[in-house]
């Protein structure tokens, strides 16, 4: 299901794009017998395409396996694509060498999923935070302890912790030191990789808030991917659907939350809890398992589970639609053509 979702278009310039990505594909090869021949391809991401615009957030949403963390690591070429295009600030990430793509890296960041692994349990705070500011020179060596220690307070870490061990800290304080690592090189972008997952849901709300106060102090644009539509829906300024390897839908956030249109978006989206006991919920099961990216079914790869399947469903890949200015579904049923 190659497609190719824009951004919206709203009278803006191209440089208010901070990040493009172009019909982006991740294949890992299957490899079998004695000389490791490739017999087939694991298509962790299929031709996805999405801009966002410089200073705001992008939802990434999806069941586990659909590729979204794959589209991070991707972006930031810590793993090589397979085909596509990633431009950031213009510039093309895959066309850098290796002395342009570390004078790049300080500009494009990561915030992991785990706070606990993600932290040496060697090092302690001060030079987890500090090592890549003084190997990269973000700041002269006479301001560099006073550096670290005013992005420590930012993230509400207090500067006698330099001297601390992870093993010391809570998780919703580790995740506050993965944060400020990232922060302390001044970056653009930064890929929060379900950064609040591990946490308690009372501490999910102030990482979420601290990342939110960031990024209207530095400027910063994120990618925010996350199982969590609640806070997906409380951080994101835009928001994409995945479906094994496929972007299925994109919207601004209040128009993909007021009227959801893929089947799929739909079911994801009924799954919200509400805050009423008196309101009852109308959940959309979706039947069956997620099929293999291995070996995706033929025509809309989400067929096999939809409810309104059609006959040209099973057998032609569905193209984009803009249902509305800036909404685009990926789905048989919004085809004028086929619909008739």
């Amino acid at each position: 299901m190659a497609n190719t979702i824009d951004d919206v278009q709203v009278n803006v310039n191209k440089d208010d794009y901070l990040l493009e990505v172009r019909n982006l594909k991740k294949y890992y090869p299957i490899k079998k017998g004695v000389f490791s021949k490739a017999t087939g391809y694991v298509k962790a991401i299929d031709g996805v395409s999405f801009k966002i615009k410089r200073g705001t957030t992008m939802g990434l949403v999806g069941e586990s396996g659909c590729g979204k963390t794959t589209v991070g690591k991707t972006i930031l070429r810590l793993i090589d694509k397979t085909d596509g295009e990633v431009l950031f600030d213009g510039i093309s990430i895959f066309d850098l060498n290796r002395n342009e793509l570390r004078a790049m890296r300080p500009k494009i960041q990561i915030i992991f999923q785990d706070p606990y692994s993600s932290l040496s349990p060697r090092l302690p705070i001060g030079e987890i935070i500090g090592e890549a500011v003084r190997d990269n020179n973000i700041v002269p060596k006479e301001e560099y302890d006073d550096y670290i220690t005013r992005i420590m307070q930012d993230c509400g870490l207090q500067s006698y912790h330099k001297d601390r061990y992870p093993h010391e800290f809570s998780g919703g304080q580790r995740q506050r030191i993965c944060i400020a690592r990232a922060i302390a090189l001044n970056p653009e972008f930064i890929v929060c990789d379900e950064p609040v997952s591990a946490l308690d849901v009372s501490i999910q709300a102030q990482i979420i808030n601290l990342l939110k106060d960031l990024q209207e102090k530095y400027k910063l644009t994120y990618l925010f991917i996350s199982h969590d539509l609640s806070v997906v829906e409380h951080i994101s300024d835009t928001v994409g659907v995945m479906y094994l390897g496929n972007l299925v839908e994109y919207a601004d956030k209040e128009a993909i939350f007021k009227n959801p249109l893929h089947p799929y978006t739909k079911a994801l989206f009924s799954a919200i809890p509400i805050p009423d006991p008196d309101v009852k919920m109308n959940r959309i099961i979706l039947e069956g398992s997620i099929p293999s990216p291995a070996n995706p079914p033929s025509g809309c790869k989400f067929h096999t589970r939809c409810s309104s399947c059609m006959e040209v469903c099973k057998t032609v890949v569905p193209k984009e639609i803009e249902v509305e200015k800036g909404h685009k579904v990926v789905c048989h049923l919004y085809d004028k053509d086929i619909a008739k």
